[in-house]
């Protein structure tokens, strides 16, 4: 272990998105705790037994898939495995960064801690190795069903741990032979089962939704936030946010959202001044920002409990659960936990939930640029007609949910049947899990737009925004100066996008502000 770094311990039960993350970044090393050890091993134990009495049991001595009623003899058991792992190791287009594989691992590692995978100590140990002196396999990103698990990426992962394909090595690609003398290690032997153990889970689909959650869990409070700065810039009234309102309908993501806003707006010398304007209502897009957010927010509480149990999952095939006062055939159980319905349906309607965000903020855009309604200059431009001003920021933000919307389409609305039938159903989990991630990437870019608009038209207002938007604003003019003509934005929103997705502004703001409520 390196300098300060944190230790991540491995038992199959109590892993968090947070120290998957932090594996991922290596920021913490990882060890498997002591009392998985002895769950691991009897399982192995089952794996023995099963060999020693010549029993016949898919994964061990069959064949795979379709091939699972042709029986392999025991000299051929190593090569099986191995077989397994080159052949299926055939995954295509870019390579997953190092911090999605090294979250891959350390997923698939806790999975094979639970004990219910009949691995080698040994096996398991190599993932361990890899990750602690940061051998990262080069893992092509796409040629998972999301159904028999993720067995194209994880089949890459599993050819370096023993000491075939690829590893990064400074940016560049090694033969993992390569990496492994220079370190003075050795590739693992392979027995039965652990090449299937290896690759038969839903490891890769975690991964991206780890960095997909992760990610959300700031940006979801930067959108609320950033909808103040908007408000604030319009002069909408705060009563549809009175509780009142939101206990007669209280859907909890729509109760957290209004509580939040309300903390961040109650004392506003903004509202204090046009809170109460002479507009009846104001538009949709901010009236009902509790309703729309709330029910994103909803979402995204589904995917991260959905992902809390599955990184906690055992999701390999056939499983084993001893019985050690009865042993027999019974100790193994062919099912279909490696199957990603869950995570491809949660990931399909998180991408379909921030399309939504993203629409209802570019509708604010909109209400703010458009003279005729909010009594700005046009686009915000100081000098109309020969300057553009923001005009091209909210094509921008409607090119980027353009995107959005194709992201939004269902993965999961397309299955194919594989291996001969005997695979006839497939979630498309991979799929979905990668196009949530992408997404997130989208939202952040057009709550970015937002937020450069919103905060443009702040400096057309005489009196000083909430606290919260105050410090936002300023973190904002750190990258983005106000406008004195016109310039290309193109970078400064890249970097407010960042900003907005790390988490880095949001934790500076609560530390000047205080905490926003979270539940």
């Amino acid at each position: 272990m390196k300098g300060d770094e944190m230790k991540v311990v491995l038992d199959g039960k109590t892993l968090s998105t947070l120290e998957v993350l932090m594996v991922a970044r290596s920021k913490a090393s990882v060890e498997i705790a002591n009392n998985a050890w002895a769950g691991i091993e009897h399982s192995r134990a089952v794996i023995e037994r099963i060999l020693e009495e010549d029993e016949t049991v898919y994964g061990i001595n069959t064949g795979f898939g379709a091939l699972a009623n042709t029986r392999i003899s025991s000299a051929d058991m190593v090569d099986l495995q191995i077989n397994l792992i080159r052949s299926h190791a055939c995954a295509l287009g870019e390579a997953m960064s190092v911090e999605q594989t090294r979250a891959m691992m350390v997923i698939r590692a806790n999975s094979l801690a639970k004990g219910c995978s009949g691995i080698q100590r040994k096996t398991l140990e190599q993932i361990v190795l890899y990750l602690n002196e940061e051998i990262t396999p080069v893992v092509p990103r796409i040629g998972s069903l999301g159904a028999s698990g993720d067995l194209a990426p994880l089949s890459h992962m599993a050819l370096a741990l023993i000491g075939e394909g690829e590893v990064w090595h400074e940016g560049e690609k090694i033969p993992s032979s390569a990496a492994l003398l220079e370190r003075g290690l050795i590739a693992v032997e392979l027995g039965a089962k652990d090449g299937l153990s290896l690759i038969n889970g839903t490891s890769q689909m975690c991964a991206f939704l780890s960095f997909s959650e992760r990610m959300l869990g700031d940006l979801l409070v930067m959108a609320d936030l950033v909808a103040c700065a908007s408000m604030e810039a319009r002069g909408c009234s705060i009563m549809p946010l009175d509780n009142k309102v939101h206990q007669s309908r209280p859907h909890p993501g729509q109760l957290l959202v209004a509580r939040r806003i309300h903390t961040i707006l109650v004392n506003s010398p903004i509202v204090r001044a046009h809170g109460n304007s002479t507009r009846v209502q104001d538009p949709y897009s901010f009236r009902c920002i509790p309703q729309v957010h709330g029910a994103v927010l909803q979402s995204f509480n589904s995917l991260k409990e959905t992902l809390d149990i599955e990184i906690n999952s055992a999701t390999d095939n056939p499983l084993i659960f001893p019985d050690l006062r009865n042993p027999g055939p019974h100790e193994v159980i062919s099912q279909g936990n490696f199957h990603g319905e869950i995570l491809a349906l949660s990931a399909d309607a998180m991408s379909l939930a921030i399309f939504e965000l993203a629409s209802i903020s570019e509708r604010r855009i909109d209400q703010i640029l458009d003279p005729a309604r909010s009594g700005f200059p046009p686009f915000l431009a100081s000098n109309p007609g020969l300057e553009s001003g923001m005009m091209i920021v909210q094509y921008v933000a409607a090119a980027s949910l353009g995107e959005l919307n194709g992201h939004a389409a269902p993965r999961t609305a397309f299955s194919i049947p594989t291996s001969a039938g005997q695979e006839d159903h497939v979630s498309m989990g991979a799929t979905a899990s990668a196009n949530l991630l992408q997404a997130c990437y989208h939202l952040s870019r057009v709550i970015a737009c937002e937020l450069l608009i919103a905060c443009e038209a702040l400096t057309y207002t005489d009196e000083e925004p909430a606290n919260h938007v105050l410090v936002l604003e300023k973190l904002l003019r750190n990258i983005s100066a106000p406008l004195t003509g016109d310039r290309s934005t193109a970078q400064e929103l890249e970097d407010i996008a960042e900003c907005l997705r790390n988490g880095s502004w949001l934790a500076r703001i609560e530390a000047e502000c205080g905490r926003l409520p979270r539940d």
